[in-house]
């Protein structure tokens, strides 16, 4: 490897350490016991190491080999011989740094290892530079485990961040594109819903992004509307959509299906089921354009993990849908007493003059 004696050599080549450590250690050595002078010296041999390895992930970073880089970095032994003189920053810090790395080259298995050794110090750590970053790791890892509905409420949740604590973030970036960083996590979160696997818990994550004003100034704003006011989507829409999509959010599974596939069936037979009090398998497949056997098991599943509320009829080969407005109509009638409740404690604490949060 070409860099590797130039990097070492940056070290090495350095007289005035070499030689400033070396009189301090014949000085200590006099007055030391001899264990104490050898963990002085492993000490000093291990930050050289340390340096070696940063000066190389630095390299192959800038060659955009990003695993490599990764790899570096975690033979660093941030539990060595040097575990006093890391502090948690330190090992947080290089623990998001090397699952950042890993990530660019869609890497979840080995990012994950080193945002789980994170998560242990999180709590110890105030810099909100370092929470935003690991934030932003953790999301991109959920994103590439296809837990869509996890991910897309960490990039919500990241949407919303102060922009001047994105500039500290993404310093490469010039101030002027940090909405446009806000813009994209929000696009990620929209997306992620839209893949995620339907149901309730879906329903309100749609609900609470379409409601956000800035959702309407996306591409795929449309997209998200029609999903959320569950209208089917035809093979044009959903092949737009693709367009806007990363690769393994596009990928082919075993049953030849890809994840978007997958994600577009279950959306468009929920919103069938809005539509239709029943259908048979055969037209089912033909409205979802897939074969008739394999509506069948999409809705069994959907019915079995309570996605979709129906009974299927395999005599007859006919899906009967029910319908959940009452339901609805319950909950919405709940959180109205709910918040109805609330207003009485307000009005009940005004006119004693007690104080309360605004």
């Amino acid at each position: 490897m070409e860099h590797s004696s130039a990097n070492t050599g940056l070290l090495d080549g350095d007289p005035l350490a070499h030689n400033a450590w070396s009189t301090l250690l014949s000085k200590l050595s006099s007055w030391l016991p001899p264990p104490k002078v050898l963990e002085l010296q492993s000490l000093y041999d291990s930050y050289k190491v340390l340096r070696i390895r940063e000066l190389l992930a630095e390299s192959y970073e800038c060659e955009q080999q990003w695993s490599k880089a990764g790899q570096m970095l975690s033979g660093i032994a941030l539990d060595s011989a040097m575990r006093c003189a890391f502090d948690d920053i330190f090992r947080f810090s290089k623990c998001v740094k090397i699952a950042s790395l890993f990530l660019e080259d869609d890497d979840a298995v080995n990012a994950q290892t080193f945002i789980h050794k994170a998560s242990f110090k999180l709590k110890n750590i105030k810099d909100e530079v370092l929470h935003l970053q690991y934030k932003v790791c953790y999301a991109r890892i959920l994103d590439l485990k296809r837990k869509f509905l996890e991910a897309a409420l960490r990039y919500y949740d990241i949407s919303k961040i102060e922009i001047m604590l994105l500039s500290m973030v993404f310093d490469y970036l010039k101030l002027e594109i940090d909405e446009a960083v806000l813009a994209q996590a929000l696009a990620a979160a929209v997306m992620c819903a839209i893949l995620a696997a339907a149901g309730p818990q879906r329903s309100h994550v749609l609900a609470t992004l379409y409601k956000d004003e800035r959702c309407s100034k996306l591409k795929i704003y449309s997209i998200l509307q029609k999903v959320y006011l569950e209208r089917i989507l035809r093979k044009p829409e959903i092949d737009a959509f693709a367009e806007e999509l990363k690769p393994h959010q596009k990928a082919l599974l075993p049953d030849n299906f890809t994840v978007l596939d997958h994600a577009m069936i279950e959306y468009n037979l929920l919103s069938a089921s809005k539509l239709y009090k029943n259908i048979s398998f055969d037209e089912l497949g033909t409205l979802l354009g897939i074969p008739p056997q394999k509506a069948e098991k999409t809705a069994s599943t959907m019915i079995f993990k309570d996605r979709m509320r129906g009974s299927l009829d395999q005599v007859e080969g006919v899906i009967h849908f029910e319908d959940d407005t009452e339901e609805r109509q319950q909950w919405d009638e709940q959180i109205m007493g709910l918040c109805q409740a609330l207003d009485d404690v307000l009005d009940s604490m005004a006119k004693k003059g007690l104080p309360f949060p605004v």
